[in-house]
């Protein structure tokens, strides 16, 4: 059955927004209808390139009548309103993460999104790409046994600026949030957090009381072990692996690299190139494919899209990260 493309609503023309109006672009299935940015001119820019039509305001967008879909890409401090006024207006939204840095604004939300009916799926684009959705699956399929350790690796090439430092929540609820969402697309009944967290080299983390190194344990209800290394800094680049352990095996997804060619001489064996160097070009198939999964759910089909309660559950593990690093204690916790 053949359908007319989604027409899409962006609100937020930064750099994530920029990368999901190119994915709107690229998808048959999506039409970029309005766009909407404060700074309009960032609104126009993106219109002209991809389609549209610009406006510094999303009343315009939500009354227009001519979007299927929103697509929320603006500041974190946005989003609770935003998709209240989605689903009040039916209209499916696709939200970045996270919801919000306060879990008591998405807990009052939480029964309003689930009133509606609407659909809503959250951001986390990494359950999409292919090699972590391929290791996902074969742990599922019990090809290496029941899972007894989960190793995530997520450094950033370099720490983000100072001022971006002040307003983003901190490591956990910035950073560590995706390997939280990770760790729960392989093992959902997270039931305990315990952290630390060090400041050993950036300047913005030190002057607004953040981390730029940690490591955060979960304990999984079957009583497995999640162990998720962070840090804001990794000179080799991009560095995102996964290490799935179980009583039968073991399923490995190396760092993604820039080439496949290495080189060989009197001096060096099988020299590589670098690893991609950020998430813009290491996830550009995941968010590509996040977009076309949430197309599928607004359209009523069945969809493997993130939901606002995952959103949800993984700002709970930060939270409790956060205060596990800061108090140095072991937090249970309740994701129900």
């Amino acid at each position: 059955m053949s359908h007319a493309p989604l027409r899409f609503g962006l609100i937020g023309t930064g750099r994530i927004g920029q990368v999901h109006a190119a994915s709107i672009a690229a998808d048959p299935d999506a039409q970029l209808s309005w766009v909407a940015d404060p700074l309009v001119g960032g609104a126009r820019r993106v219109a002209e390139a991809y389609g549209g039509t610009a406006t510094d305001t999303p009343e315009e967008v939500f009354a227009s009548g001519a979007v299927d879909a929103v697509l929320i890409a603006s500041p974190t401090a946005t989003h609770v309103d935003l998709i209240a006024r989605a689903v009040d207006a039916g209209i499916p939204v696709l939200c970045e993460k996270p919801i919000d840095l306060d879990i008591a604004r998405v807990e009052a939300l939480r029964p309003r999104v689930a009133s509606a009916g609407v659909p809503v799926a959250l951001g986390f684009n990494r359950r999409f790409d292919p090699a972590f959705a391929s290791a996902r699956a074969r742990v599922a399929a019990g090809e290496i046994g029941a899972l007894e350790q989960l190793t995530i690796i997520s450094r950033d090439p370099s720490a983000p600026p100072a001022d971006y430092v002040a307003v983003s929540g901190g490591i956990f609820r910035d950073m560590t949030i995706h390997d939280f969402d990770m760790a729960r697309f392989f093992l959902p009944e997270i039931v305990e957090v315990s952290a630390v967290g060090s400041t050993t080299f950036d300047v913005g983390a030190a002057q607004h009381g953040d981390f730029d190194t940690a490591v955060t344990t979960l304990r999984a209800a079957s009583g497995a072990l999640v162990t998720i290394v962070n840090s804001r800094h990794s000179s080799v680049g991009y560095d995102q692996r996964i290490e799935a352990f179980g009583g039968s095996g073991m399923l490995q997804v190396a760092n993604a690299p820039t080439s496949l060619v290495s080189l060989s001489t009197a001096s060096a064996v099988e020299a590589k190139p670098p690893y991609e160097p950020f998430f813009l070009e290491r996830y550009a198939a995941a968010y590509a494919a996040e977009l076309h999964e949430f197309i599928r759910l607004a359209r009523g089909e069945a969809s493997t899209s993130p939901t606002f309660d995952d959103g949800r559950a993984a700002l709970i593990l930060a939270d409790a990260a956060q205060r596990s690093a800061s108090e140095r204690v072991t937090v249970p916790v309740d994701l129900g």
